[in-house]
């Protein structure tokens, strides 16, 4: 795959490629939350990894799939000459597009079901206690639909835990992600499977780590949902979010990513170096 793809079909499969996921996953949440579809945090995570795996397929032979900002920012930093640091600022805003276009879309889609879940829950958009209809786009910690949004419920995870991790699944995805796609990585599965095995790491990330923060991994995916939220009415319960904690969600995975795939550069390298048993 041209490791250089031209500038203007790169971003038209940033977009379309981040909307898909966004899509997938944030309509998987809006179809839990909003009438009780999916059966337990697996099945969500599971149609969360489903649609990462699609997104990637359809966006590769486009863009290389970064799809996610830190993604982006750990290829600029670690493998230059696969992806140059001019196409940075260009992804991340075609990643932001796709993301605020999915939440556009689960939004118009989910409308009425939203107002009837708000109507029996007795929420009022925008004040204290609507993340349990916010979290269809943005998201909160801990998981409000697991733990309430009440003083008590927000003790449990403080922003700086939080924000250990979102940059701890996101290292954990981003090492993953240049394992696979690595060269020197020579039991790694075919290209063909890689987008299966990277959306089934956000799965299992997902299946764990949700309850704390609703699991992110990727500044697109929460902050564009995010501006849409703020848009129709939650204010700031979307922006900057209950203790102001929307920072959480870009600040965490944009120093974890880049460690992520740092650690499989380091090992990866020893390991070359290594004199052969």
């Amino acid at each position: 795959m041209n490791s250089h793809p031209a500038m203007r079909r790169a971003l038209a499969g940033e977009v379309l490629g981040t909307y898909l996921l966004v899509l997938f996953g944030t309509g998987s949440v809006a179809s839990a939350v909003l009438s009780g579809a999916q059966v337990g945090l697996w099945q969500v995570a599971a149609v969360w990894g489903f649609g990462v795996t699609l997104a990637i397929y359809v966006s590769a032979g486009l863009s290389g799939a970064h799809l996610n900002p830190a993604v982006s920012l750990s290829m600029a930093l670690l493998r230059p000459s696969d992806f140059p640091a001019k196409r940075l600022l260009p992804y991340v805003a075609a990643q932001l597009s796709g993301a605020v276009l999915a939440g556009a879309t689960v939004a118009m889609l989910f409308g009425p079901l939203l107002r009837r879940f708000e109507a029996a829950k007795g929420i009022l958009r925008g004040a204290p206690g609507s993340e349990l209809s916010a979290m269809v786009f943005g998201e909160y910690f801990p998981n409000p639909a697991m733990f309430g949004t009440d003083a008590a419920a927000r003790a449990l995870v403080s922003p700086g835990q939080a924000a250990l991790v979102e940059g701890f699944g996101t290292a954990v995805l981003v090492l993953v992600i240049f394992a696979l796609t690595s060269p020197r990585n020579t039991d790694r599965p075919g290209a063909n499977l890689a987008p299966f095995f990277i959306g089934f790491t956000v799965a299992v990330l997902i299946s764990l780590f949700a309850p704390l923060t609703q699991a992110g991994w990727n500044p697109a995916r929460d902050f564009g949902p995010r501006l849409v939220a703020l848009v129709l009415g939650w204010g700031r319960v979307a922006i900057p979010g209950p203790d102001g904690g929307f920072w959480v969600y870009i600040v965490g995975p944009l120093i974890g990513g880049p460690l992520g795939g740092l650690v499989w550069q380091l090992i990866a390298e020893r390991q070359e170096a290594s004199p052969a048993a």
